[in-house]
């Protein structure tokens, strides 16, 4: 009898295991299976997996393909883009790919030019739109005047030693101030003298002894 008892007891405690085992025990199984996963999406990507790009601001500072082997895996290459491509492509880069990017920096300005020349050069000067330089120079030279008119321009914020001129802001905001000082710290001009009404244009007269030009909320300027 008393061996009976026993075994029965073994058979019970082991029972008990077993079904706590298969209910996650103390409860954590249960509490991550119940806990919603994040969406696939949501995960970070793998460097590795991401594809090489080139740099439109600057060549690279590595070993670059020859000329004679900027060769397109079909069709082939014009002149210009030849031009544009020498001295831009890493050894191991697709050579069109490197082309893309310029392609797509001339796209931007002939795009945005079309709706408002302004904001076209504005970008540029802003350098929203990386290699444009370069781009506009050997792939799209139908808009140098573009390139041309940001050359002389230069963007919001702090220029130290601005040249003497009236200059233009690119923008339509209406919180635009700038402040030009001297030598000595002192102000020389600041403006706009009255607060600016939506689509007016602002300019700022940068006078000769002018040392630091300081501008918020303008974007961009250029000669006026």
């Amino acid at each position: 009898m008393y061996r009976r008892s026993a075994a029965a007891a073994v058979l019970l405690a082991a029972a008990l295991t077993l079904t706590a085992c298969s209910s996650g025990g103390d409860g954590k199984a249960d509490a991550a299976a119940a806990k919603p996963k994040p969406p696939a999406s949501s995960a970070a990507a793998d460097p590795a997996d991401a594809p090489a790009t080139a740099s439109p601001d600057a060549k690279p500072t590595g070993p670059v393909l020859p000329d004679a082997k900027l060769i397109p895996k079909t069709g082939s290459f014009k002149p210009n883009e030849k031009q544009y491509l020498s001295g831009r492509v890493p050894e191991k880069m697709d050579p069109a790919a490197v082309l893309q990017t310029g392609q797509e920096s001339c796209q931007r300005v002939e795009r945005t030019a079309k709706r408002d020349k302004d904001a076209a050069t504005g970008a540029i000067v802003a350098g929203e739109i990386p290699g444009a330089k370069d781009a506009i120079t050997y792939l799209c030279p139908e808009q140098k005047p573009i390139l041309d008119a940001a050359s002389k321009g230069f963007g919001d914020g702090t220029r130290q030693s601005p040249a003497a001129g009236t200059y233009r802001a690119l923008t339509q905001s209406t919180t635009c101030s700038w402040e030009a000082r001297g030598k000595d710290g002192s102000v020389l001009a600041s403006g706009p003298e009255t607060a600016p009404k939506a689509g007016e244009k602002i300019t700022a007269t940068i006078l000769s002894g002018t040392t630091e030009f300081t501008s918020t909320g303008c974007y961009a300027w250029i000669p006026a």
